[in-house]
């Protein structure tokens, strides 16, 4: 049992509280982007006290073909916190103790809380792009997914090229060093060599193609997505283009974010709420009202900005 200190939201917790996910109990705590600190079942790893991180990955069956694979994000019986399982918009959580990661020091609780899914997910989808240092690489939707991986693209000498709607969002993209950033109706300037999608629109997947030279990857960093529209084969996909979806995250891909985050000090722009006010803190990610990351505080009476 942890006592939660911190709980990110993500726009997946949206997806399930709007039904835009199937209901799979019938009351549920949400929230997957937890930072606890071990209340109850402490072992020899985690004595009580020990400030860890959970996130959307849960638990898994650790014997069907994937997870004998080393596939585990693909799991058949997987475990999802705060969707399968109670998560952390709460004072406790209850979580699988191999499913928990030491946190580093240099990262407070507020901060890091975004990095557990957010941070995780975005840097899983440039793996699955497979994004080489140096290359141009296009972030379509800038939440807080995409606010946390375009540090990390800056750091592998990546141009960055951001398509997102809301002049916030367009403004928070250059202040973090984006190459060139557009509205959502106009396409980059360059041929991209990869691609990833963050807004839950198969308009935008399709945009994204569009901008591909050839060999080039889009990945679909979504776990909602509505219809995909009708697109021209011979012109979008056709020299070998590749649409590659992201599922889920692997403890190994946590792992190394969370080591990546601490070496180059990623600090995300956070909003806190305190536990009484979850509904407006999903609101704020609803109508994409902060800029940067949400994160819900327990026992915190006031709003603060960081």
């Amino acid at each position: 049992m942890l006592r939660v200190v911190a709980c990110g939201v993500c726009r997946t917790d949206l997806h399930i509280v709007e039904g835009e996910l199937p209901p799979l109990k019938p009351q549920l705590i949400p929230g997957h982007q937890i930072v606890g600190q071990v209340f109850e079942g402490a072992t020899a790893e985690f004595p009580l006290g020990t400030r860890v991180g959970v996130s959307w990955l849960g638990g898994v069956d650790g014997d069907c073909w994937y997870c004998d694979h080393n596939m585990e994000n693909l799991c058949n019986s997987p475990t999802f916190t705060g969707y399968t399982v109670d998560g952390g918009y709460a004072e406790y959580a209850l979580v699988r103790t191999d499913f928990v990661f030491p946190l580093p020091a240099g990262l407070d609780d507020v901060h890091v809380a975004p990095l557990l899914c957010a941070g995780i997910i975005g840097f899983r989808s440039l793996r699955v792009a497979g994004v080489e240092p140096g290359e141009r690489v296009g972030l379509f939707g800038f939440g807080s997914s995409a606010s946390l991986a375009i540090a990390i693209l800056r750091t592998w000498k990546c141009e960055v090229y951001v398509v997102t709607r809301g002049e916030s969002h367009r403004s928070m993209a250059a202040s973090l060093g984006a190459t060139w950033v557009g509205s959502e109706d106009q396409k980059p300037p360059v041929e991209l060599d990869r691609a990833i999608t963050f807004a839950p629109s198969g308009k935008v997947v399709v945009l994204a193609l569009a901008s591909l030279r050839k060999g080039g990857v889009v990945a679909i960093n979504a776990i909602h997505l509505d219809q995909m529209p009708a697109f021209d084969y011979d012109k979008l996909l056709w020299g070998e283009r590749q649409i590659r979806s992201v599922a889920n995250m692997t403890r190994q891909d946590a792992r190394d974010l969370l080591k990546i985050a601490h070496d180059l000090n990623i600090r995300p722009q956070v909003k806190t709420f305190p536990l009484e006010e979850a509904n407006n803190a999903l609101l704020a990610v609803k109508e994409e009202t902060q800029r940067g990351s949400v994160v819900i505080v327990p026992n915190s009476s006031a709003n603060i900005s960081a």
